[in-house]
Formats: structure tokens, sequence, C-alpha cells
């Protein structure tokens, strides 16, 4: 593989946008030009939908020629509709927010600061562990302490 291809291969796959099967991306366009290349992940969406909708082939032969299957086309189509192009970008998996460290949370660790401010993230993290249902990673309280302190300024 030629460095430029690499470093191609090396963005998408920084940026989530590297197809993880580019071998199932059987259409001809991407087996015949250079332009189309198939482990551009977005690029094959909208080739995929491209094909359903001005070209006019059916959702199962299209699903079939870019390497999804039928739901993950419906799926797809769904995302472009609502969000367009940025829609054809994945989503990186997990949480979007701050789940575990709420407000209540929060609370019992200024609590727990007050009473010994030399408290480490990982002390904290130990004495969340008496309360039900609060494992938190100490790397998470310091992000979170990190987090309101930036936005007090």
């Amino acid at each position: 593989m030629s460095s430029s291809n690499q470093q191609k291969e090396d963005f998408l796959r920084q940026h989530a946008c590297l197809h993880p099967h580019p071998e199932r991306v059987t259409d001809e366009l991407f087996q015949t030009s250079e332009f189309f290349d198939p482990r551009d992940l977005v690029l094959v969406k909208y080739e995929m939908l491209r094909c359903v909708r001005v070209a006019g082939c059916s959702v199962t032969e299209a699903a079939r020629r870019f390497g999804f299957s039928r739901p993950a086309f419906y799926q797809i189509q769904a995302a472009w509709q609502q969000h367009g192009m940025p829609g054809l970008i994945p989503q990186r998996p997990g949480p979007r927010t701050a789940h575990k460290l709420n407000d209540e949370v929060l609370v019992l660790i200024d609590a727990l600061l007050a009473d010994d401010p030399n408290l480490s993230s990982t002390d904290l993290a130990a004495r969340l562990l008496d309360k039900p249902g609060l494992a938190v990673h100490p790397r998470s309280i310091e992000r979170a302490l990190a987090r309101r302190k930036k936005g007090a300024r």
C-alpha cells in the first residue's frame, strides 16, 4: 500500500469512517474506479442510497452490492433523511454525557472534598463505592471536576 493510501486509511480510521468490510462492496463503480474507494464508509453509504433513489436499484440489491443488510440500509436512509450527509458519518458508541456523575453525585463529591480537600480522585471513587450503584472511575471524577472548574472561569 502506498504511503498516500496508508495516510487516507489512517485518516478514515481516526474519524471512524473506515469501512469495516470493504471486501463486501461489490458494486462495479468501486471495482473499476480509483475515485470510488470501498474503504470510505461515508462514500459507500451515499452511493448505496443513490443507487436506490437515482439508479432504481432495489433495496435488497443495493444492500448486497454495498455490503450492508436491508435493516442497515433503512437505518442509513433514515439518518440521511434526518441529517443529510453528516448523518452518514458513524457516531461513536457509548454515552454522550457523564451519566453517572449527575448533580446529586457531584454534591456528594463536594461534601467529601469539604471534609478533606486533599482527597485524590481514587480516594473519592473508593468512598463513592459505599453508596449503592455509585461505581465511578477516578478519571471520570477528574474530568467532571475539571469541566466544572473550566466552566467557573
